[in-house]
């Protein structure tokens, strides 16, 4: 962790809604004039698509029980995330790369999709470094990416969801069928157990979106549950200092539920992301130049 050169860090399984919550974190920063180094989580896979077709390929030829996925440490550069985050946190320096998931994002750089751009100086002089991604709060016996978090969230919708909205997104978005979005999801389980959930366990807050529809059978849903057929669990690991008054106050229909869990309807998720992070934003900065000023 880092004072002076402070981390966030998103963390979410594929199809949990990460991207909404980098959204909440990018209008927070645009609004308070603060500059983000930012990191994708993708950008830290070991293989490009074609590679990790072939490594998948090998191992099922060789019948592997536990077969490659981009939810285990042997499919990412986990080593080199917390390399960056420990540089970055050290002296506010480091490199990144992007992946190109498709062809709009490929073609301003002359490549094709499901490849890796060239590693690249992050830009200087930024305020704090910003992460979204599988690995956020990874710990285990190859990399302690978490230490070095200032701020880490968790987004962890209920599984039958999150399996809805993958299903949607690589069907509608990537091309991929449902069988095999399906195939990738009994894959990932093992690696799902065992090294995204416990990231949850030490993020300082989870989002959890909780559909009150039936979502029984998520492979055969035809919809993604909306925002106003959701709540949303708030939990706070150290629910100290936060003003829980204020917020049931501010967030119409929100109650606790635990002393350090709230929920709101989910039509409110965006209002409560930006009441609930605002302040501790600030509160870094603030003592990040508090800090820089000595």
């Amino acid at each position: 962790m880092s004072i002076k050169h402070p981390i966030i860090a998103v963390t979410g399984s594929s199809g949990a809604g990460t991207t909404t919550v980098k959204r909440s974190f990018e209008h927070i920063f645009r609004r308070e004039k603060i500059s983000a180094a930012v990191i994708e989580g993708d950008s830290m896979h070991r293989y490009d698509r074609a590679e990790m077709k072939r490594v998948i390929a090998e191992a099922e030829a060789r019948s592997d029980c536990g077969l490659p996925t981009h939810f285990g440490p042997s499919c990412n550069e986990l080593p080199e995330l917390e390399n960056i985050f420990k540089t970055y946190a050290e002296c506010g320096q480091g490199r990144r790369r992007f992946y190109l998931h498709n062809e709009d994002e490929a073609t301003p750089y002359g490549q094709q999709p499901g490849t890796f751009t060239p590693w690249e100086n992050l830009p200087e002089h930024t305020d704090l470094l910003f992460y979204e991604g599988l690995h956020g709060a990874y710990v285990g016996d190859d990399a302690d990416v978490a230490q070095h978090v200032d701020l880490a969230i968790g987004v962890v919708p209920v599984v039958n969801l999150e399996w809805i909205q993958k299903i949607h997104r690589d069907t509608a978005g990537r091309g991929y069928s449902v069988e095999a979005v399906t195939q990738t999801i009994l894959r990932r389980m093992h690696d799902y157990v065992h090294y995204i959930c416990p990231q949850f366990s030490r993020t300082h807050i989870n989002f959890q979106r909780v559909p009150v529809v039936d979502t029984s059978n998520p492979f055969i849903a035809r919809d993604i549950p909306t925002l106003d057929e959701s709540f949303v669990v708030i939990r706070f690991r150290d629910p100290h200092g936060v003003d829980f008054p204020y917020l049931l106050t501010m967030i119409q229909d929100s109650f606790m539920s635990r002393p350090n869990i709230m929920v709101v309807p989910g039509g409110k998720m965006e209002l409560a992301m930006q009441l609930v992070l605002t302040p501790i934003i600030l509160d870094l900065m603030e003592k990040k130049w508090k800090r820089s000023s000595k």
